[in-house]
């Protein structure tokens, strides 16, 4: 069943309350001053049953312009709209403000009701009617009803009630299924209770006991307690007027604009992609980089206006922005906003969020004004390739890049699925998480890569490759160690590049000696065959004149890495087969001993002390031999 929301609009002392009052016998002016004074200040809510038996909230905004912030506030999520027009005064400065953004806000339903019908003479109120009629036009209310009424004599109401009750069964169905989200437009506390709020659920639903998060506070509380309409309930769903008795959270923690959602479920910004639209009727243009206020949900902050493709925007026209906020907030992709000059105060347009979370925009780029293009347009599954995609650089989960986009990390990690199956995303699933790629982001990131090393190869043609960690660091290291590991292992299952050891390669590289480095290699392992325990140092083979240093460095390097030469110390290199030997000499002794010192290893060696200390460290890392006070024993 769907929950109606009807909302008044209307200028100052135009029979708002009155109506409403007739509609449901309830004042919603709960503040003295406003009894005293006779004006809405803040909102009022309440609610009437309709024919059909639905049960409509309805809510009160003030008609002053001074509190055009609380009206704003009031307006969102409405269903129905009930522009509220005196007929003894027509259409007036706030009337055409409040039809300014009620139709900038996307509302798309209602009417207009001429209250105080009865204090004027006919042809008064005809010449009225038709000024209405010129008002509206254009707008979503051209060619809606117009309901003669008077409040203190109940003329009309009926009618007004049975227009609402039809146009309520033609409302969309609202998703409970999407993330639960309701901006907060009043905070209070009431003594044994605590801080309660109160805001329209604009999606999802929430239950008593839901864990929750306050945003951009980031204060995590619980629901204590719900009401819907007066009367406590257990849930409450998309389109209902709702109160939240919170637990352990203080009045003054929160505030009007606040945002009630699932803990972890949304991420503050401090700037949104926009697509603004100046108003028809505005006599100014407005330059790039103007301070303005914005008035997003139940928020208001100031912000500057940034103009991606243009220097100034005139009456009437549209043109991607991005708003440079000066307080953060939370938004959701498709959230209608409104914007105001701030001195004087009034209304110049409004749009639709783009991206909720954005980088820092370029001015004059023809890609990010086709990017904008797109995620204007694009589906959901679109959207979450751009996300995916423009957030590449961070290597976030899924977890985390649900939050950029307010959906429910089911939701986009179904989206992410199909992205997958079209061969558009790649996704590494680890033990905890899982992380989507973007192609085009891991293409990138291997051509890079690729750059780096064929410029290695270049430079150390001798040498396997370079070392995996410096890619990983260089290229990943935004990446968690895991993840940089499973990327770099896509690029080798692809044949885009080869692993040896710990060296990363191009799949095509390999290593070719020159004759003459093959001849210095043979005879690097003539001199090492030749004092197999009293191996030569490398500065011993640089004397020996064969060849240049760089290049026998060089052949050295290759023969460790492929284990033709061990690395048994820092300073100590000899030959698999030396080590062999050791190793047999070794285990042939602890067949008649339990244990051996490095005095009796020299001496079984025919070597010094400070090669058999080497090898004996050496056995150890090996887990061939471990210390027993000042000897060895062997490790298994």
């Amino acid at each position: 069943m769907n929950h109606i929301i009807i909302g008044t609009a209307g200028h100052i002392d135009h029979g708002k309350t009155t109506l409403i009052k007739a509609l449901t016998g309830r004042n919603t002016d709960r503040l003295k001053e406003e009894q005293d004074r006779g004006i809405s200040i803040e909102l009022g809510f309440t609610y009437f049953d309709l024919p059909s038996g639905q049960r409509a909230g309805i809510i009160d905004v003030p008609g002053h312009e001074k509190f055009i912030r609380n009206m704003l506030a009031g307006v969102i999520g409405i269903d129905i709209v009930l522009l509220v027009i005196a007929a003894d005064e027509g259409v007036m400065p706030q009337t055409r403000e409040h039809l300014a953004i009620l139709d900038i806000l996307g509302i798309k339903k209602g009417f207009v009701v001429l209250t105080k019908s009865d204090l004027v003479e006919e042809e008064w109120l005809e010449m009225v009617s038709e000024e209405v009629l010129e008002s509206v036009k254009g707008t979503f209310l051209e060619n809606t009803p117009i309901i003669f009424a008077s409040s203190t004599k109940l003329l009309g109401i009926d009618k007004i009630i049975e227009l609402v009750d039809e146009m309520s069964l033609t409302l969309e169905d609202k998703s409970i299924e999407d993330m639960p989200r309701l901006p907060v437009d009043r905070v209070f506390t009431i003594s044994g209770f605590g801080t309660i709020v109160t805001g329209t659920l604009l999606a999802g639903k929430f239950s008593v006991g839901d864990e929750i998060e306050i945003y951009p506070e980031g204060i995590k509380s619980r629901i204590r307690s719900l009401q819907v309409h007066d009367v406590d309930a257990k849930e409450a769903f998309a389109g209902q007027r709702v109160a939240i008795n919170l637990a352990s959270v203080k009045k003054n923690e929160l505030h009007r604009g606040s945002v009630i959602a699932p803990v972890s479920s949304m991420v503050d910004t401090m700037m949104l992609d926009v697509k603004v639209k100046l108003l028809k009727t505005l006599d100014r243009s407005i330059v790039n980089r103007t301070r303005l206020k914005l008035y997003l949900g139940t928020e208001e902050v100031l912000c500057r206006l940034i103009l991606l493709d243009r220097e100034i925007l005139e009456p009437g026209q549209e043109a991607f922005a991005q708003l440079r906020l000066e307080e953060k907030i939370v938004a959701k992709r498709g959230d209608r906003f409104i914007l105001r000059f701030y001195s004087p105060m009034f209304t110049i347009g409004g749009g639709d969020v783009i991206e909720s979370n954005p980088e820092k925009k370029k001015r004059f780029d023809e890609d990010i004004i086709e990017e904008l293009l797109i995620k204007e347009e694009g589906n959901q599954t679109a959207i979450v390739e751009h996300i995916i995609k423009e957030k590449g650089d961070l290597f976030l989960s899924i977890k985390e890049l649900s939050k950029e986009s307010a959906m429910f990390q089911e939701q986009f990690e179904e989206e992410t699925k199909k992205l997958e199956d079209d061969n558009l995303v790649y996704i590494f699933k680890l033990s905890k998480d899982t992380y989507p790629m973007h192609k085009e982001n891991f293409l990138k990131v291997l051509d890079k890569i690729r750059i780096v090393v064929l410029d290695y190869h270049n430079n150390y043609p001798l040498r396997q490759g370079i070392s995996k960690e410096e890619i990983r660091s260089k290229f990943l290291g935004k990446a968690k160690p895991k993840l940089a590991e499973a990327i770099i292992d896509l690029m080798i299952e692809k044949g885009k590049l080869k692993q040896y050891n710990d060296l990363l390669s191009l799949s095509d590289f390999k290593p070719i000696f020159t004759k003459e480095q093959e001849s210095i290699k043979n005879q690097i392992i003539n001199h090492f065959a030749q004092k197999e325990f009293s191996p030569p140092k490398k500065e011993d083979l640089f004397s020996m004149g064969l060849g240049k240093n760089e290049e026998t460095e060089e052949i050295l390097i290759n023969m460790i890495t492929k284990s033709e030469l061990i690395k048994v110390s820092e300073d100590t290199l000899m030959l698999p087969e030396s080590i062999e030997l050791a190793i047999e000499k070794l285990k042939d002794y602890m067949v008649q001993n339990e244990a051996i010192s490095v005095a009796e290893f020299r001496d079984l060696i025919n070597s010094n002390r400070k090669i058999a200390i080497a090898l004996l460290e050496y056995f150890d890392q090996i887990k061939l031999t471990k210390r027993n006070d000042e000897k060895r024993i062997l490790a298994k």
